[in-house]
């Protein structure tokens, strides 16, 4: 695949998020004529790429989709939840005819094909039937003079039609002439004004004498139809793009004129000129009337010692109070010339770099990092103050450049969170429930790597809990509850982590069937006794359903283990929590970045240990009369610990000074018994071999400056441990406890 095809799957890809996106919101708001302008716009963007690679498959079918929206922007046909319906299919077959391109396929399949030619066949038939034409009166249909008369008199002042015309890059290509055109339409009628407009003309070292880069605007009289001027284009009508403009149109379609104009750099004047909505001289008459008002406050001000405005009021102002032109025009114009300049701003700050380039980038600052380790280690050793100031500037520039490098790859969550729009409202009807989706915490940013990991485990939970949490809208009625259910998607940072939450306002979980479930499968056996958080979290168990009946959606036992252990590859960790009529909320806690991390290095015996720093909360020394316990007294709180030495099982005494490393993680604290602290260490993350995979308590390695490798603690596991041995403890207590005054109550 080219660079110039590299570059429009990318582009599309982006234009059918946008396009759905307008589509999912067109449902809820089908008359937002700025959203329906996007749609289109979507659309024809991925058309004309098309054009401009000679993908022809896509082109065709994206001209009839646009088709159908130049309909609905026009307001020819409604917006209703059917059209949405079939738009969001033609969406999803764009993108499977993307792919085929993608796989350098010159036609797509039979099957591909013959969908294709089922939705071109629904868009035709429903969509597409023409209007009955009817009598003119002066050259102007009997419905725009109607749609005049019953908006009060609402329409620009002119007896010419306006003509919009662009034509496309290949139209010289297909063999077509675009001047042939235009004195064509000048047999038509009267072509009262022209104006070409270069500004798609690039500079002459980039120019193809073979493309076409010229657009007209036209003032056109005529006593004949709309249809009769479309057909003067109709042989090029597929390499142009056509407005036209009757005359005394309504001050609406102006408007959605000047939104659809493809020029970045026209000014506000120059904007109103080529859509026909004023004449030039009434443009200059405006502005030598705003030089007259500038040059008479320069004169007031001067008098007064105030310095003077550089220029008079807004040219907009003027021209409305000299009644050239309705208000609502100037507004609309002003609103694209703000749009194009912000626009253009974002645009000169993006860049498009491709993944594999960031993450070479990412590689070589982790071996810079270790080499600056090195380099330091080599310093100290030296004892050479000039060489530790050196490597000191060293080290806090390469911590900058693998900030800036990982901020590279920094990507909103949002763009993975809008996405479930979509299957929410899919599944929603298939189910027939009612369920909207409510989204929190969107700009919250992580590692591109992790995003794209997460998107299939986030996609299994929020169907979950479509299936299985929201119930029919009758049971929540019945139950005193919306009729509407709710799942909520949530994320935030937390401790060096970003935390994602899936919740639904639905049933809950019946830890009564689970338990039954698990019971009968085996994994729990009679009499254990388990917690409520340990009954819920049965569901992530291999091959576990309490689903009677299996649909499309769930019910076979496969998913919810792949969740966890998809997570679990990525160093997370997923929960669920659950309260029976009230709904329940799966958390899940990712590691910001797979990369680089700001670690603690500790040490036991000989073996280093790093523990990510954004969990440390503070280190203090561990009393001697704690050998022989599991948890200390910090300032009045309880805090369980684990030892390292036992942990791993390493052999020998410990040292006379043992230190505890408070981590926090979830919202629960924990203690790390090691023998030494060595302080704060940047940390490039190396996976472990498959040997280690299933260690409990290793996330990781990395290279110390020695050269040495040092594991990389997983303290969620660590700080589970600790909390699950004290509530075990706990449990046990108040277990002999009853027990004993059991013995006492019958002994009495």
């Amino acid at each position: 695949m080219d660079e110039l095809t590299s570059a429009f799957v990318n582009e599309s890809r982006d234009q059918l998020v946008a396009m759905e996106d307008g589509l999912l919101t067109l449902e809820q708001n089908p008359d937002d004529k700025d959203n329906l302008n996007a749609i289109f716009r979507a659309a024809h963007t991925i058309k004309g790429g098309s054009g401009v690679i000679e993908c022809r498959y896509i082109e065709s079918f994206t001209h009839k989709v646009e088709n159908v929206l130049d309909r609905l922007r026009n307001g020819e046909i409604t917006a209703t939840g059917e059209l949405a319906s079939v738009m969001l299919a033609c969406c999803d077959h764009m993108g499977d005819l993307l792919e085929v391109l993608v796989a350098g396929r010159a036609e797509p399949p039979a099957d591909l094909k013959a969908k294709g030619d089922a939705l071109t066949t629904e868009l035709s038939t429903r969509y597409m039937n023409e209007a009955v034409a009817q009598p003119a009166k002066d050259g102007v249909p009997v419905e725009q003079v109607d749609d005049v008369v019953a908006s009060g008199g609402g329409a620009v002042t002119t007896e010419a039609w306006h003509i919009s015309l662009r034509f496309g890059q290949n139209v010289l290509r297909q063999g077509m002439d675009p001047l042939s055109f235009l004195r064509f339409l000048a047999g038509q009628g009267e072509i009262v004004s022209m104006e070409t407009i270069p500004d798609a003309m690039p500079a002459a070292a980039a120019m193809d004498p073979e493309s076409c880069y010229l657009g007209f605007e036209i003032r056109f009289q005529t006593r004949g139809k709309k249809a009769d001027i479309e057909r003067v284009f109709e042989f090029c009508r597929d390499d142009c793009t056509l407005n036209i403009l009757p005359p005394r149109s309504k001050v609406s379609e102006y408007v959605a004129l000047i939104e659809s104009l493809p020029e970045d750099n026209l000014r506000l004047g120059e904007i109103l000129v080529r859509c026909g909505a004023l004449t030039q001289a009434e443009l200059d008459q405006g502005l030598g009337l705003q030089g007259e008002i500038a040059r008479r406050i320069a004169d007031e001000t001067s008098e007064s010692g105030e310095p003077a405005p550089p220029k008079g009021p807004p040219i907009g102002e003027i021209l409305v109070e000299q009644k050239s032109i309705q208000k609502e025009v100037v507004e609309a114009a002003a609103q694209k010339q703000a749009t194009v300049t912000e626009k253009r701003a974002v645009e000169a700050r993006t860049i498009r770099v491709q993944a594999d380039k960031l993450d070479q980038l990412i590689d070589l600052v982790g071996e810079l990092v270790i080499a600056g380790a090195s380099a330091s280690l080599l310093a100290q050793k030296s004892a050479k103050t000039d060489l530790i100031e050196s490597t000191s500037v060293l080290s806090r520039l390469v911590e900058n450049i693998r900030d800036s490098a990982l901020q590279l790859r920094m990507v909103q969550i949002g763009e993975t969170f809008h996405r479930f729009n979509r299957v929410v409202r899919d599944v929603s009807k298939e189910l027939g429930k009612e369920i909207e989706l409510v989204i929190n915490g969107a700009e919250t940013e992580l590692d591109k790597t992790v995003v794209e990991k997460i998107g299939d485990p986030l996609m299994h939970l929020v169907r979950n809990s479509l299936d299985h949490g929201i119930e029919p809208a009758a049971v929540r009625v019945a139950q005193g509850k919306p009729a509407c259910g709710r799942v909520t998607l949530n994320a935030r940072h937390d401790s060096g982590n970003v935390v994602i939450e899936i919740s639904d306002d639905g049933g809950g979980l019946n830890k009564e069937k689970i338990t039954a479930k698990a019971l009968e499968r085996g994994v729990i056996q009679p009499g254990q006794t388990l917690s409520d958080a340990e009954i819920v979290n049965l569901i992530f168990e291999p091959g576990f359903s309490t689903v009677e009946k299996v649909s499309n959606l769930s019910g076979r036992g496969v998913g919810m283990d792949v969740v966890r252990r998809n997570i679990l590859a990525l160093r997370g960790t997923v929960d669920v929590a659950s309260v029976e009529g009230q709904g329940a909320t799966f958390t899940i806690r990712l590691p910001l970045t797979l990369a680089i991390i700001d670690g603690f290095l500790t040490a036991v015996d000989k073996a280093s240990y790093v523990i990510p720093l954004d969990m440390v909360v503070e280190c203090i020394e561990l009393d001697a009369d704690s050998a022989d316990r599991t948890y200390i007294n910090l300032r009045g709180e309880v805090l369980p610990f684990v030892r390292l030495r036992e942990w791993f099982e390493v052999t020998g005494d410990p040292p006379t000074r043992e230190n505890v490393v408070v981590v926090q993680c979830a919202g629960r604290k924990a203690g790390i018994v090691v023998d030494q602290l060595l302080g704060e260490f940047q940390t490039v993350i190396k996976p472990l071999g498959s040997l280690f995979r299933n260690m409990r308590g290793i996330g990781g390695s990395t290279i110390l400056g020695s050269g040495e490798v040092a594991l990389i603690l997983d303290v969620q596991a660590l700080v589970n441990r600790c909390v699950k041995r004290e509530e075990q403890a706990a449990h046990a207590g108040n277990a002999t406890r009853r027990h004993e005054m059991s013995l006492l109550a019958d002994h009495a």
